[in-house]
């Protein structure tokens, strides 16, 4: 976040004088509280200020990058998941190429019964099986793809910070976001959502408009 002169003025008063009010830091600049309103207001949402009832301002000694840091760690993967794109484990090879150009997408996500997760394919999951000359119309998914529980997912309440976390550690572009089958095993789970590096590169467009 780049800070207007005035704004950097107040953080260094806040910095050497807090905890101090708005007038007192008006006065010191020689404006009007109501003219550092805005300016206080930014700074506070930014997380660079703090304000409390009766005491007034103080500095919280975050940088910008400990504010994207907490706010990552506080945003849910259930609050930035994207809507699965799946396929029937039966579905063949040929007929799930053509559904990953069409969506777009680089993981499909393999279901059974009721929306069961029971694997994932990737794209070089295709090219390596296509390079082998078999017969994709006729190859089903369910033959070539990672299967459960091989799988790294994400869960609903886990931080954006983890489940980005687990991409990077296990080199993978997708994962399933599940929630566990009531009366299952434990590792059987209901895919309702995905979670990528697309979901990742969006919300950091949308902290740096914010």
């Amino acid at each position: 976040m780049e800070l207007t002169e005035r704004q950097q003025k107040i953080v260094e008063i806040v910095k050497k004088d807090g905890p101090i009010t708005g007038e007192q830091i008006a006065e010191k600049l020689d404006l009007t509280r109501a003219t550092l309103r805005p300016d206080l207001a930014i700074l506070t949402m930014a997380n660079i200020l703090e304000a409390r009832p009766r005491v007034g301002y103080f500095y919280s000694g975050k940088t910008s990058g400990q504010v994207v840091a907490d706010r990552l760690k506080k945003l849910k993967v259930g609050d930035v998941k994207s809507v699965p794109i799946v396929v029937n484990e039966n579905c063949s090879v040929y007929d799930a190429i053509v559904t990953m150009f069409i969506e777009d997408v680089g993981t499909l996500i393999v279901v059974g019964d009721g929306g069961k997760l029971e694997g994932v394919i990737s794209r070089k999951d295709f090219l390596k099986n296509t390079l082998g000359g078999q017969d994709i119309h006729k190859l089903p998914v369910g033959v070539i793809m990672t299967r459960m529980p091989n799988v790294v997912c994400a869960y609903p309440e886990d931080s954006v910070w983890l489940a980005a976390r687990r991409l990077l550690n296990h080199e993978v572009d997708c994962l399933p976001v599940v929630r566990p089958i009531q009366g299952e095993a434990d590792d059987h789970y209901e895919v309702i959502g995905r979670f990528t590096k697309t979901n990742i590169a969006q919300l950091f467009v949308e902290l740096g408009e914010e």
